[in-house]
């Protein structure tokens, strides 16, 4: 079974396209910043179908696959055995995170030519068996191999090789040290993510999405946006991983991707899983549900709540925008220390982005310009006596 069978009918003649392995002295060299890579598990069971495009269409612009085709070299091919002494031979104490596709190991590889000092990343691992994921790591491969953004995990290489107990397939990424939003929002730590920090994540979280949207000749959709799939680096600086749903954007006059639906309950866009219709629209409804999340500190669906508190969306209605309890949807770990003024702009815009007609949500672009514009509200300075004064 070839690895990179969608390669086979491209570059004729240059056989090292048709076999990974023979690129093996071609690397990314490039020093990591670093992270924990959660995998949570999605309800896709099929890894996602999009459908054929026209040879009109297809000719008007490039597609991943052929992108990739030129670009693949800059990857690393790893050995199994080179990233089985990399992880300690995939040790326990060196996991750092698990989910639908395999589990995730903290290693420490050398540079290609072997000089300096070890450097540290995450290493992803297949089920074995697992034929989404065999979609999901071709995906990732070909997406992160293409794409280059500093708010976009950056893959180092990938492995894929016959072993004992058949084909090992696995990604080498750089290791983000602050391990992922939903970690720092959600887990049980002793201090919570600041507001001005939560601003910069949101940012730069939308100027990645506004890059997979807009930045390229091609559209992205990434059709998995979450608090999971959010890792942050040394600085908390945010960088989108796990590409295994990504999707091409529709071509030529075409609306929209047909797709089996596939994504993870409580972000995925309503008029997406009623018709199976993606666009990037899609991950703008996801991004507002996100926000209500770094407002709030609550999980988009949380069974653990009360009944009435359990779905986010639907809480945070009993507290409009504008009126003087909506300082109650506010994270209580961030004890009032917020622009409330930049707050209440943060929820406007996840309304917008929540609206449930896809043409009236705002491209990512417009997004990125409103956060900017909240970011010198805030600090700018609504301090927190502010705040006191319109809840008294």
């Amino acid at each position: 079974m070839q690895c990179f069978s969608f390669l086979r009918d491209r570059k004729k003649g240059k056989k090292e396209q048709q076999n990974p392995r023979a690129r093996s002295g071609a690397a990314s060299t490039a020093t990591t910043s670093s992270s924990n890579y959660g995998t949570s598990r999605s309800y896709d069971s099929t890894g996602g179908k999009r459908t054929s495009k026209s040879s009109a269409s297809s000719s008007s612009q490039p597609s991943i696959s052929a992108m990739f085709a030129e670009k693949a070299a800059v990857l690393r091919v790893f050995e199994l055995d080179e990233l089985r002494s990399a992880t300690n031979a995939f040790s326990r104490n060196l996991k750092i995170g698990e989910g639908g596709f395999g589990t995730v190991y903290k290693g420490f590889i050398r540079s290609v030519d072997g000089k300096g000092d070890r450097i540290t990343v995450a290493v992803k691992t297949l089920k074995r068996r697992s034929m989404q994921g065999h979609k999901q790591w071709l995906a990732e491969v070909q997406f992160l191999g293409v794409l280059e953004h500093p708010n976009l995990v950056k893959l180092i290489g990938y492995c894929c090789e016959d072993g004992d107990r058949g084909i090992e397939r696995l990604l080498v990424y750089e290791y983000m040290p602050n391990k992922s939003l939903e970690h720092h929002l959600f887990g049980r730590i002793s201090s919570a993510i600041p507001w001005n920090v939560r601003l910069k994540i949101a940012l730069g979280a939308a100027e990645g999405l506004a890059y997979l949207h807009e930045g390229l000749e091609l559209q992205v959709i990434y059709r998995d946006f979450k608090a999971s799939n959010v890792l942050l680096d040394s600085d908390f600086n945010p960088k989108l991983s796990d590409f295994g749903l990504a999707r091409e954007g529709p071509e030529g006059d075409r609306t929209h991707v047909s797709t089996t639906v596939v994504g993870t309950h409580g972000y995925a866009a309503p008029d997406y899983i009623e018709t199976g219709h993606l666009t990037t629209k899609s991950d703008v409804w996801s991004f507002g549900v996100v926000l209500y999340e770094l407002l709030t500190g609550r999980r988009a669906l949380d069974e653990n709540r009360p009944t009435s508190e359990q779905r986010l969306l639907e809480w945070v209605k009993q507290f409009p925008i504008e009126s003087k309890r909506f300082n109650m949807v506010m994270d209580p770990r961030l004890r009032y220390q917020y622009s409330l003024k930049a707050a209440r702009e943060v929820a406007k815009l996840a309304n917008g982005c929540l609206s449930k007609l896809a043409k009236e949500r705002p491209k990512m672009s417009q997004v990125v310009e409103v956060l900017r514009q909240v970011v010198q509200i805030s600090e700018s300075g609504a301090a927190p006596r502010e705040i006191q004064r319109e809840e008294n």
